[in-house]
């Protein structure tokens, strides 16, 4: 964390000017040289305020590598002991406020303590400016597009916060010089001094900054809406280079962003008016449609285009660590099932493991005659998959053990589905077989031309699949040819459906739209290359990656690219929705976590080998595995 100005956390008003004399607070200040708790050794200055300075020191527990933090401090010099009580209960609330906060524009916090009448918090260095000395530093005014990409991270933060459980919590003193743009081009949001979590109906005390402040803070009264004015007032400040603290409160309309600067887009200028008005009521009625509109703005002006690939480069695994790793003795191509605290995942080494999905604790393995792709299926405690052993295996979730096999007269790579009481999965032996689910015996098995290694849909009262061969299935419960659908290539990717549309892929480079009772084409999109990575789809999008190297967004209406994020080889892996983020890995060994609205990269983190499977997220973890012989646990 790195700031320029630190605002008391009980502090009046901030006029942005700093509090307390320059002397008195350089004779306050530590000395470069001096180590904290034997461990903290200050190195330089960052930040000065009106209560303590904030500083870059270096993390002595780590002496082979220089870790830096940013140390904040608070110094206590009020007489009376109770205020000085409630001074210190207010730094430790921003201590155990930053501890439940996960997210890449929140500062993680290490560590605080106290010494004599000093507070410390210990938080990550962010390396980089804060946007107020990015406005002040530009010659002329900043590019709209970048602006932008800003207040989308931004909006996203603010959404994280405004949903946090069990309350929500207001920043309520969102300002140019509270926003770090850190060194990939980011926004990190700094100083959680005087943020609080919401409670209605109750009021507190005047505070936050003025010029950025809406009215109704200066009444004492702060809600997720305060905190979207203060986003629009920032805005205005950094499309204008108009300093709101320097002009009389409530007056933007007085000085409308395009009049100062005609480069801004009237569609930005009216979000930002709209965050600025005086009536909370009649704002963005929560900072996630403050993000949808600035979305809408962003592909109407071909801003989109670039924000996806404007995060690079990022360091490698950008401080994400595995909450736990499992080593197997073989690579892991697939995809894992997570159920009831199960984490369940097929290994090339012939073995289903059951690990403990909260620590990766060993709990059993069961043993077949062939590798194991197949994603299992978790059903009324059992347990089934498909291996290149040929067979389909049912097992007893809680012990492994063997209830019945199911014999194909090939290799097994498609993963089961169940509806109706079948069982549906495709074989090397080029059908689709239809299992009861409770005997293990053959209902019925369709004849194709070619291996199925897709995984069947369910969806409509039909069951749908392709092939190896290019062709594409429609078939009734009884296993009926209701319609066939021909590509150029092989169609390995699984198909997904939204009501009356399919949605699928090929090896030809094509992502397809059928109608999902003809088989016809409704669109194409060309990819850059093939692909059997299956798609995924939220809010219109569809997403899906290629061998290209590409993970792909495209508008499911219009067949129009929204965005493309590109990786450093092939992606196998099939994209996963969780919240606002999508998953996905890619043969270059890295797991990504973008923004599915705009492909802007969050994280990734990096396995020693390639990830062909999908990740499985829940409960704010991603579970994977790779072909380094590993199972990865990550928050998401």
């Amino acid at each position: 964390m790195e700031t320029r100005n630190i605002t008391s956390p009980i502090g009046p008003f901030d006029s942005g000017k700093g509090s307390g004399s320059g002397d008195q607070q350089g004779r306050q200040q530590l000395m470069p040289g001096v180590t904290l708790v034997n461990r903290y050794t200050i190195q330089d200055v960052i930040g000065v305020g009106g209560m303590g300075s904030v500083y870059r020191a270096r993390d002595m527990h780590f002496p082979n590598v220089v870790k830096l933090v940013a140390v904040k401090e608070m110094i206590n010099m009020a007489p009376d002991p109770l205020v000085r009580q409630t001074i210190v209960q207010n730094f430790e609330r921003e201590a155990n406020l930053l501890a439940t906060l996960h997210h890449p524009s929140i500062p993680r916090i290490y560590d605080y303590f106290s010494h004599d009448d000093r507070s410390y918090l210990v938080l990550e260095f962010v390396v980089g400016k804060d946007l107020e000395t990015v406005i002040n530093d530009a010659n002329g005014f900043l590019a709209e597009d970048q602006v932008i990409g800003w207040a989308i991270q931004l909006c996203d933060v603010l959404e994280y916060l405004h949903g946090h459980k069990p309350d929500p919590i207001i920043f309520r003193d969102m300002k140019p010089s509270n926003v770090m743009i850190n060194q990939n081009g980011d926004v990190v949001l700094v100083d959680f001094g005087i943020a609080k979590t919401f409670q209605t109906g109750i009021k507190g005390t005047m505070i936050g900054t003025e010029g950025y402040s809406p009215p109704e803070q200066y009444r004492g009264d702060a809600t997720p809406l305060a905190d979207v004015y203060a986003l629009g007032a920032t805005l205005h400040h950094a499309l204008t280079r108009r300093d709101p603290r320097l002009e009389p409160p409530f007056t933007f309309a007085e000085r409308p962003v395009r009049r100062i600067n005609s480069n801004v887009s009237m569609e930005l200028e009216a979000v930002v008016n709209t965050a600025l008005q005086y009536n909370p009521s009649e704002r963005f009625p929560a900072a996630s449609a403050m993000k949808k509109s600035l979305m809408d703005v962003a592909k109407k002006t071909g801003a989109l285009s670039s924000l996806a690939s404007a995060s690079l480069p990022t360091p490698v695994n950008s401080g994400v660590k595995p909450i736990w790793d499992f080593k197997c003795e073989d690579e892991i191509r697939g995809t894992p099932a997570l159920s009831q605290g199960t984490l369940y995942i097929g290994c090339y080494d012939n073995n289903l493991y059951a690990l403990n999905a909260a620590d990766g604790k060993f709990q059993w393995k069961y043993p077949t005659d062939g590798g194991i792709v197949s994603r299992p299926l978790i059903y009324e405690n059992n347990v089934f998959f498909c291996s290149e052993d040929q067979c389909l295996h049912v097992i007893g979730a809680r012990t492994g053990k063997l209830l019945w096999t199911y014999p194909t007269e090939g290799r097994v790579y498609s993963s089961p589905r169940i509806s109706d009481g079948h069982i549906f999965f495709g074989s090397d032996d080029q059908s689709l077989h239809a299992v009861n689910v409770n005997s293990g015996r053959a209902v019925w098995k369709f004849a194709t031309d070619g291996e199925i290694h897709s995984t069947p849909l369910v969806a409509n009262e039909m069951v749908y699949f392709g092939n190896e061969n290019g062709s594409f299935y429609g078939l009734d419960f009884r296993g009926g040819l209701k319609w066939r659908f021909q590509a150029k290539r092989g169609m390995t990717s699984s198909a997904i459906s939204d009501g009356p549309v399919l949605y699928t892929a090929s090896l030809d480079s094509t992502l397809y739209a059928l109608d999902a009772k003809s088989g016809w084409a409704i669109w194409k999109f060309r990819l850059g290359k093939g692909t059997i990575s299956s798609p995924a789809m939220v809010d219109d999008f569809i997403f899906i990656g290629a061998a290209d190297g590409f993970v792909y967004c495209v508008n499911a209406r219009t067949a129009k690219e929204v965005w493309r994020f590109k990786t450093d080889n092939q992606v196998s892996s099939s994209p996963t929705i969780y919240k606002d983020s999508l998953y996905i890995g890619s043969v270059d060994g890295f797991m990504y976590c973008l923004e599915y609205r705009t492909g802007r990269l969050r994280w990734k983190f990096e396995a020693q080998s390639a990830i062909t499977g999908s990740p499985v997220v829940f409960d704010d973890i991603v579970y994977f595995g790779s072909t380094d012989h590993h199972v990865y646990a990550l928050f998401a």
